[in-house]
C-alpha cells in the first residue's frame, strides 16, 4: 500500500458488503450504485461480498467472501452438511444461526479481512458498509486506512422489533437475534471515518449508539433518475396506492398503511394497494389484512425488476412510505423521481428527504393509521396537488439525489482517511479487552483457524 497518493491519482478501494444483493436492502442497492460512480469518476474498485451476491458494473471487479449461506431465500435457516464445515468459523456461523442469533456480520469481516490481508498492497482503502466487526476494525488498526457507512443506527431496529414482539418467548428471541448489535455500536465508536446519509441518521447515532459527531459526515445516496422517471403514456390507476417493503418488519410500518386503507375503503370503494418486496405468509400484516377483510385490495408483489416498480409508479395514483423510521428512504426518492405524487411519516429522516415544506410531498405522522389516511385522501380528491407534488418531487430529486455527487463526496472522505493513517504513523493497537464477549470473538476464533 503506498503510503501517499496524490489527490489526483485514482484510488483502489476495498468495498466490503456482508449481503450485497440489492433486492437484500438498501445495503445492496448502495454497493451496485455507489461502487459503479465511483468507476466513472476513474478509481479501481473491488467488492467483497457475502451472499446473495451483488449486481455490478463490469468495471467493478468481485470477491465472493463464501459462507454457509444460512438464509439462502430457497431454504432459510437451513442445516448445512457435514462436508460443508470447512473451519471454527463454519461452527460459529452455524452455532450461531441455531441458538437464535444473527451471525453475518462477524463471520463475514473475518472472512473478508482474511482476503484482504493477503493483498494489502493492492488496496488504499477498505469502506466498510455496515458490517461493523472486529476483524476490518483490526487492519485499520494496522494502518489500512478505512471508512464505514452506517446507513441509520441499527439500534432504532432492534427497539421496534422488541416492541412489537408478543410474548416473553418472541422477546427473548429479538433480543437473542439482534445480539451483534453491542459489537456493532462498539465498532463504530473506535472507527475514525464514518459516513451516513442524512443529519436525523447522523444525530441518532450520536444518542443511541455513542458515536463522536466529529467522526461522522452526511453524505445523501442517491437515484437513477434515467431509470426512475416519469412515464406519461401509462394512465394511473385512480385510487391505487403503491408502497415498498424490503423487508416486512415493524419498522417499516406496513400495518398502520392496512389499516389506513381499511379507513379509506369506506369513502373510496375503488381504492387498492400494491405491496413490493418479500412477504411472510403468517406476518401481523397478513392476519390484519383478513381481518378487515381487504383481501381483495391488497396484492403483494413480492420482489420485482426495476422496470416494473417505474411501471407500477407510472400506473399508481400515489406512493406512501408508512416507515415508523428511515435513515434516508430509497422508495422515497425512487418515486420522487417517477414523479408519483408521495405520502411519507415523520419517521426518521423522511421529513428532511422529502422536504418539510411538503412541496414534494405530504407528511403524514409516524404510527398513525388515521394520518395516513387523510394525507392520501387529499391527494386523492385534488388533482391539482396531485400534480404539483408529481412536478415538485422530480425537480428535489434531479437538484439534490445523484449518485454522481455521492460519489465525489465518499472520495474526499476516503482520501481524508488516507490522510489521517499517514498522520498517524501507520496504525494504531487494537483495544482487544474491550471486546470480549459471551460467544467466541474474532480475536480468540484466530487462535484456533488457519
Amino acid at each position: 500500500m503506498e503510503a501517499n497518493r496524490a489527490p489526483d491519482v485514482p484510488l483502489r478501494i476495498a468495498f466490503c458488503v456482508y449481503r450485497g444483493n440489492p433486492y437484500s436492502g438498501g445495503q445492496g442497492v448502495y454497493t451496485k450504485y455507489l461502487t459503479e460512480a465511483l468507476s466513472d469518476l476513474g478509481h479501481q474498485v473491488t467488492v467483497f461480498s457475502g451472499p446473495p451476491y451483488p449486481d455490478l458494473d463490469d468495471r467493478v471487479r468481485l470477491v465472493r467472501v463464501g459462507s454457509l449461506d444460512l438464509y439462502r431465500e430457497s431454504d432459510p435457516f437451513r442445516v448445512p452438511a457435514l462436508a460443508e464445515f470447512k473451519s471454527l468459523f463454519d461452527l460459529v456461523e452455524f452455532a450461531l444461526m441455531s441458538t437464535g442469533a444473527f451471525p453475518e456480520p462477524r463471520v463475514f469481516g473475518y472472512r473478508a479481512a482474511r482476503a484482504i490481508s493477503a493483498h494489502r498492497d493492492d488496496f488504499d482503502i477498505i469502506h466498510d458498509n455496515q458490517s461493523l466487526n472486529w476483524s476490518l476494525l483490526k487492519l485499520a488498526y494496522q494502518g489500512m486506512p478505512m471508512v464505514a457507512s452506517i446507513h441509520h443506527p441499527i439500534t432504532v431496529d432492534r427497539l421496534l422489533d422488541f416492541r412489537a414482539a408478543r410474548g416473553i418467548k418472541a422477546k427473548v428471541g429479538s433480543f437473542r437475534w439482534y445480539g451483534f448489535v453491542k459489537h456493532q455500536c462498539a465498532v463504530a465508536r473506535r472507527v475514525d471515518s464514518i459516513l451516513t446519509v442524512s443529519q436525523t441518521s447522523r444525530r441518532d447515532m450520536v444518542s443511541s449508539m455513542e458515536v463522536d459527531p466529529a467522526r461522522i459526515e452526511v453524505v445523501p445516496i442517491g437515484v437513477d433518475t434515467t431509470v426512475f422517471r416519469p412515464d406519461s403514456s401509462r394512465k394511473r390507476t385512480k385510487y391505487q396506492i403503491v408502497t415498498t417493503a424490503s423487508a416486512d418488519v415493524p419498522l417499516k410500518g406496513l400495518i398502520f398503511l392496512i389499516d389506513a386503507l381499511g379507513l379509506l375503503q369506506n369513502s373510496y370503494q375503488d381504492v387498492s394497494l400494491k405491496i413490493i418486496g418479500p412477504r411472510r405468509p403468517e406476518s401481523e400484516v397478513h392476519r390484519r389484512v383478513r381481518d378487515l377483510g381487504l383481501g381483495d385490495k391488497v396484492e403483494f408483489l413480492g420482489k420485482i425488476s426495476q422496470a416494473e416498480i417505474v411501471e407500477l409508479y407510472a400506473s399508481s395514483h400515489l406512493a406512501c412510505v408508512p416507515s415508523l423510521y428511515e435513515g434516508f428512504s430509497l422508495p422515497a426518492i425512487e418515486a420522487m423521481a417517477c414523479g408519483v405524487p408521495l405520502v411519507a411519516t415523520d419517521g426518521g429522516a423522511l421529513p428532511e428527504v422529502v422536504g418539510a415544506d411538503e412541496s414534494a410531498g405530504l407528511i403524514a405522522k409516524a404510527g398513525d393509521a388515521h394520518s395516513l389516511a387523510v394525507a392520501m385522501a387529499r391527494i386523492f380528491d385534488d388533482d391539482a396537488l396531485a400534480s404539483s407534488l408529481s412536478h415538485h418531487a422530480r425537480l428535489r430529486v434531479l437538484a439534490l439525489y445523484s449518485w454522481k455527487s455521492a460519489a465525489i463526496a465518499t472520495v474526499e472522505a476516503y482520501r481524508g482517511a488516507i490522510a489521517a493513517a499517514n498522520e498517524d504513523g501507520g496504525g494504531r493497537r487494537l483495544p482487544i479487552a474491550d471486546h470480549s464477549e459471551s460467544y467466541l470473538s474474532d480475536e480468540a476464533a484466530l487462535r484456533f483457524v488457519p
